[in-house]
């Protein structure tokens, strides 16, 4: 049972990276200031939240173009975020990986944007780990449209075959850029098409950040024991466009009315309202949490304007 301190923190990371992303939608077309094509991933905070603390601070999370969520939950410098999107030197990678490649190797999050590139990269540090004896756990975090990449079913064969100590994570928000779900893949679900006796595989709701949690934390201890790599489904939805600030009902790929239909599973909005059914906050509480990281995402992106820009002498560092 989820008890209320962790119910507490699951809604805390989230408004965290709610609030975050929300200060990106407020600036991003009016200043001009954040030059990097942006991911947001309003809508999917529970699957990230919930997964930052299952898992240890040395474990490792390996994720692709979607990963502001990932970054923020997993304890990426929250300034650096900020400095990093508007390009500035003190960003966490010195304003050269912009929204697509965070990575903070200090709290254990990398991101490439090239679909299901880190899969195998997560792989690889699970394999170290347990060469290593060293009883960390790698997760590999990626969205349904991974899942149709070769490089996806070569990663789980090896995870599979070494019993390697990987839990992948598939954030299932039904559309890849703007195509459905439903012209891409069979009917057979994901999970269906993945579990094996080596490795149990299952989809949960990911809306559901309590479920979440209980879920991931029963995951990552498994894998830690070196009972073999576990797959997850997690069920949410992306409500603004594919990449940008906006919502996009006029690009005729889905409606309004099914967007605002998710908008009503809000995951920030159902733990809002559990924790005050439940009198573990209270309205006023919550709505203080939150205010508390909008000031935080104000400051800081107030913070990155000031920030130095990278120097021109330093274009060819950091380069390989």
């Amino acid at each position: 049972m989820t008890s209320p301190e962790i119910k507490i923190q699951l809604l805390d990371v989230m408004l965290k990276i709610r609030m975050a992303e929300e200060k990106i939608v407020e600036v991003y077309a009016k200043d001009q200031q954040m030059r990097t094509p942006t991911h947001l991933s309003i809508g999917q905070e529970a699957v990230a939240a919930a997964l930052s603390l299952a898992l240890q601070t040395e474990d490792q999370v390996f994720t692709g173009h979607r990963c502001h969520a990932a970054y923020l939950a997993k304890g990426g410098d929250f300034q650096g975020f900020f400095d990093e999107l508007c390009g500035r030197n003190t960003g966490i990678c010195h304003g050269r990986a912009g929204s697509a490649h965070l990575t903070d190797p200090a709290a254990g999050i990398f991101a490439s944007p090239i679909l299901s590139a880190m899969i195998p990269v997560a792989v690889g540090a699970a394999m170290s780990f347990k060469m290593d004896l060293n009883r960390k756990v790698a997760v590999a975090v990626f969205g349904d449209a991974a899942s149709e990449e070769g490089v996806f079913a070569e990663s789980i064969n090896f995870a599979v075959t070494h019993s390697l100590p990987i839990l992948f994570l598939c954030e299932n928000n039904l559309y890849s850029t703007h195509t459905p779900l439903s012209v891409r893949q069979p009917p057979s679900r994901i999970f269906e098409r993945v579990s094996i006796p080596e490795m149990p595989a299952e989809q949960i709701d990911g809306n559901d950040a309590f479920l979440l949690f209980e879920k991931l934390k029963m995951a990552v201890d498994h894998v830690r024991k070196l009972k073999g790599p576990l797959f997850i489904e997690c069920l949410t939805y992306r409500v603004r466009e594919h990449v940008g600030p906006m919502f996009d009902y006029d690009r005729g790929y889905r409606s309004q009315e099914e967007v605002e239909t998710w908008m009503k599973r809000c995951p920030v909005s159902l733990l809002t309202a559990q924790l005050i059914k439940e009198n573990i906050l209270s309205l006023p509480q919550a709505q203080a949490m939150a205010n508390n990281w909008k000031c935080k995402a104000d400051d800081a992106y107030k913070t990155a304007l000031k920030a130095p820009w990278p120097e021109a002498a330093a274009l060819e560092e950091h380069v390989y």
